[in-house]
């Protein structure tokens, strides 16, 4: 659905990006991450037609979004991080002005209208003027005008800025029930509500692309390995070194920090053992492991991968001294 290609920005000898390639598949909700100033919000304003760039191409639907703007403008809802609202209008208003300038047809405009107000939550504020709402309700109408014209492609930049926990809640499930039916990039400074609502991640530093895959793929290739954590019930040494000893094993570290109260809220009881186990990338040791146990008799409480966070990835692909190692990884994927 959207695919760019070696595209690059100059702002006079300043560089805003350079040479980025990547796309998005028709319904995929793709996370866009960078630094403050690394460039994303002058690639989404590319992507939507509002601003030229010094080279490179952009398609959205396969159509050339420089030589023909206007029909790649009207697959493209954008909601940029400060909401292009008009303060003195209603929200009423605002919403049937957006839909005139975007040219939807007299006769659906109420209907896109009720929608719009139905999925971003706008009824109790519909008929006030949009300079006396708050800033969460104006976060609101500022995606609702995204969504008018039925877009195929919504680009989406902060849209949980200034809105209250719950609110952020809201939102997150709308952009997850929008892929699919939607094409959607989403930039965002909280990285947690990516992982949670996007399929891949594209991480920019500097104006470069570092990476692009998925958190969890992300992850495990940064690490150069796979973690397990195995909690079992059984003798603490001979739990360790039968681990140790299966195929594909490169370490174990038995955890006896662990406090008593597991991340279910429950006691841990004496005798359980809680370990980290760390695997070559190829190898899938949970068969072996669970049979081993099973031959000694110590049952199994507990086995899970353990992926590092995407707040830890984003923390290691834009850290300077890392870029050497990121490279590779934008290369693998």
């Amino acid at each position: 659905m959207i695919e760019v290609k070696n595209l690059t920005k100059m702002y006079g000898r300043a560089r805003g990006i350079e040479d980025l390639t990547f796309s998005v598949e028709q319904g995929e909700i793709l996370g866009f991450l960078g630094p403050n100033g690394a460039g994303k919000t002058t690639t989404m304003r590319i992507i939507t037609g509002y601003l030229a760039a010094t080279s490179g191409t952009v398609r959205v639907a396969g159509r050339d979004v420089f030589e023909d703007a206007m029909e790649t403008r009207r697959r493209i809802g954008y909601l940029p991080e400060n909401p292009p609202l008009y303060r003195e209008m209603t929200v009423k208003s605002y919403l049937q002005f957006v839909c005139e300038i975007k040219g939807i047809p007299k006769s659906q405009r109420a209907a896109q209208v009720a929608r719009a107000v139905e999925a971003c939550g706008l009824g109790p504020v519909y008929g006030r003027v949009i300079q006396n709402v708050s800033r969460g309700f104006k976060q609101r109408v500022g995606l609702a005008q995204a969504l008018l014209g039925d877009p195929d492609v919504l680009i989406l930049d902060e849209p949980t800025v200034g809105l209250d926990p719950r609110q952020i809640i809201e939102i997150r499930q709308l952009i997850r029930s929008l892929g699919g039916k939607h094409t959607v990039i989403l930039s965002s400074h909280i990285l947690p509500e990516v992982s949670m609502v996007c399929g891949r991640v594209v991480i920019i530093n500097n104006g470069r692309l570092v990476a692009i895959d998925t958190p969890e793929g992300l992850a495990r290739r940064l690490r150069g390995s796979q973690c397990l954590a195995v909690r079992v019930r059984g003798p603490r040494d001979a739990v360790a070194s039968e681990v140790r000893a299966l195929a594909g094993v490169r370490s174990v570290s038995v955890d006896d920090s662990e406090p008593q109260r597991d991340a279910g809220g429950t006691h841990r009881r004496d005798g359980e053992v809680l370990l980290s186990v760390e695997t070559e990338l190829s190898a899938d040791v949970r068969e072996a492991l669970f049979f081993k146990m099973a031959e000694r008799g110590w049952p199994i409480l507990e086995m899970r991968f353990v992926d590092l966070s995407l707040e830890d990835v984003f923390l290691r692909l834009t850290t300077e001294e890392k870029l050497e190692d990121s490279a590779e990884v934008a290369a693998g994927a």
